[in-house]
Parts: C-alpha cells; structure tokens; sequence
C-alpha cells in the first residue's frame, strides 16, 4: 500500500532523510520513531505533498505520488491522504461541525450526504455534543478529536499523524492512544505516525521504523526490535527500560569495561557490550564483575524496583525483584552478567 524507494530531502548542504526505503501493507500502523530532528517529520511531510523529494519515489496504492529524481509531485488535494497535525489547526471562526463539514465541502459533496457523514464521524469519536460549539469552547483533547474528525471524514486510504497527541497530558494520551487504535481498526485506513516516544511507538504499531540522523537504523515489528535490536541506537532508544550500553575494551584473554578489567570475552579489540536491564543486579560488595557506580534514582514500577547508577559518562539502568538497601546518593557496586545479550561495534553496527 505504502512504499518509499530510495527517498532523500536536502535543504541546501544539509541532508535531512538520506535515501530511505521501506514498504508496508494496505492497513498497516507504521510509526516513524526517533529523536527530535532525526529527519521524521520531514519523511511525513514528504508523504503529505507539503515537501519535495530531492531524491527517490513515493508510492500509494500501485501509484506514484512523488517523484524527487524527476522533480514531479501529485498535488496534496488529491494523494487521498489525510494529516492530523501537531497543533490541531482547527478553523477558530468555525463550529466542531463547521471544522469536520469542510474538507466534504470542498471535495463537492451534497449537503445530505454530508450531514450524515459529519454525524458519522462526531459519533465515531465521541463528540458529537460538541458539535454546534467553537474550537476556543473545548479543551485540547477534545480539539484533538476534532482535528481526527476533520481528517477521517473524506474516508482517505492513508493517515498521517504528526505527533498528535504530544500536547496532552499524561492520562489523557494514554486515552488517545486507545481511541486512536480503535479508529485505525474502524476506518481501515493505512497509517503514518511520527513520535518521539518510544512507548506509543511499541503500543500502536504493526511495523516500526526507527530513524536517526535521515536514515532508518531498524524497520520491523515492535517486538523484533525489542528482542533483536540492529544497532546500539536501536538498543538504548527502545525498550522501557532501555538497554545498557558499555564499551569494552580487549586486554589479553580478557578486556576492560569503563577502565575496570572484567570477565568477559569481547568479539573485536573495541567493541560494545549490551546488558538488558532485568540481567543487573546490585550487590552490597565489589566483586570481579561490578562497576562501582553512584545510585541516582530509584523508582517502583509494576511490582518491581527500577534503579539508575551513574559514574562519569556511563549510565545503566536494573531490573530489581525487590528494593535494595542503597538510597539515591549511595554508592553501589553494579553487578554484570559474565555473557552480553549483543555485542555492537563501536561505530554502533550488530557484530553478535
């Protein structure tokens, strides 16, 4: 249904998405996931018609919608898309009814047949109450479900969400996202959605891309990524937690972690260790595999105890079954497994 061949965008001398390519099926949930400007809003743009390819194609449905190596574009009106921004931009001077009634206007639908598709799409969403009210009369979520409203009522074959839900608070995006899914199961529709949250991303997706400085560093499904991350971003970007990191250095028949000598084997002369948060653990004692690190949060989550240790520049985060005897401020000997779950170059490419 969705397919980028190759996509680039430059402005000027710099490249903000450097020749991507993926593809995915008719209904399927993509979530372009990383950093801000790692070069995700600019791919969704892309897809809207609001920007230019310098480079590679846009592919709808079987049909070519943008073509940056020939220069050539379909107008935005007429991609059969649809895009929820940001800032809800919602017409002030118009009703809820008035904002979701517009786009059918312009497109030459009767009046009949809009009315009915409005009330359709208020219900769909649960605001048909607010339909005679102005944008400045409702809160922000509700601005929010209007905006999906206005996007969702021409029936386009693909969403494009940039962000949405980034203005709401905490509970409320939990809700959003819940509605969200369910309106992307009702409308059938193929969808596009760019977040910095790594937590809508696993929750919301069918396939994820993870993007960092223009380029996808991993596309797959939610959990390969978790299970298989391809990179050390990947590693440390997904995952609640995230996973530790450490650079290790080869001495002899051993190597060197954050300068302490350590048992384990490391695969090149440089290279990175990926430790998952729940293999930590924190012991009361130095030993032979522990880093001696300052304890800096400590958090309950579902049960368990989530503990933060810092020394220097490196950070790593455990899994705890039960709350440790350590205050935030002690120092604490952190505790490794002798096998890493992956082994990265340091330039961040899997080597196991």
């Amino acid at each position: 249904m969705l397919e980028l061949k190759n996509l680039a965008k430059s402005f000027g001398g710099f490249t903000a998405v450097d020749r991507v390519s993926l593809s995915v099926p008719d209904g399927a949930f993509l979530v372009l996931l990383g950093p801000s400007g790692c070069g995700k809003t600019t791919l969704l743009r892309m897809l809207a018609g609001l920007e230019m390819p310098t480079g590679g194609q846009i592919v709808f449905d079987g049909q070519t919608v943008s073509d940056g190596d020939r220069n050539w574009a379909v107008d935005p009106a007429r991609r059969n898309s649809g895009l929820v921004f940001q800032s809800y931009a919602l017409w002030p001077h118009m009703t809820v009814r008035g904002n979701v009634d517009w786009p059918l206007k312009v497109a030459g639908m009767e009046a009949a047949a809009r009315r009915g598709r409005v009330d359709e799409v208020l219900a769909m969403l649960d605001i048909a109450g607010l339909a005679d009210r102005y944008p400045n009369e409702i809160s922000g979520g509700q601005q929010q479900r209007v905006a999906i409203a206005r996007t969702i009522a021409p029936k386009p074959g693909v969403l494009l969400f940039d962000e949405p839900l980034s203005n709401l608070d905490a509970k409320l995006r939990v809700e959003m996202r819940t509605e969200l899914m369910r309106l992307h199961r009702a409308t059938g529709a193929t969808a596009v959605y760019v977040t910095h949250d790594q937590i809508e991303a696993m929750t919301m997706a069918t396939h994820v891309a993870v993007v960092n400085h223009g380029r996808i560093e991993q596309f797959g499904p939610p959990q390969d990524l978790i299970d298989n991350p391809a990179t050390a971003f990947v590693a440390t970007f997904v995952g609640t937690p995230p996973n530790n990191i450490v650079p290790v250095v080869q001495e002899g028949s051993g190597a060197r972690m954050h300068g302490r000598p350590m048992p384990v084997t490391p695969p090149a002369a440089e290279c990175l260790a990926m430790f998952r948060a729940d293999s930590l653990r924190l012991s009361p004692v130095e030993g032979a595999d522990t880093l001696p690190m300052e304890l800096v949060e400590l958090s309950s989550i579902a049960g368990r105890f989530m503990a933060t240790a810092l020394d220097g520049d490196l950070r790593l985060t455990a899994v705890l079954d039960s709350a440790p005897m350590a205050r935030v401020g002690d120092r604490v000997h952190v505790s490794l497994p002798g096998r890493p779950a992956a082994w990265f170059q340091r330039s961040g490419e899997r080597i196991l």
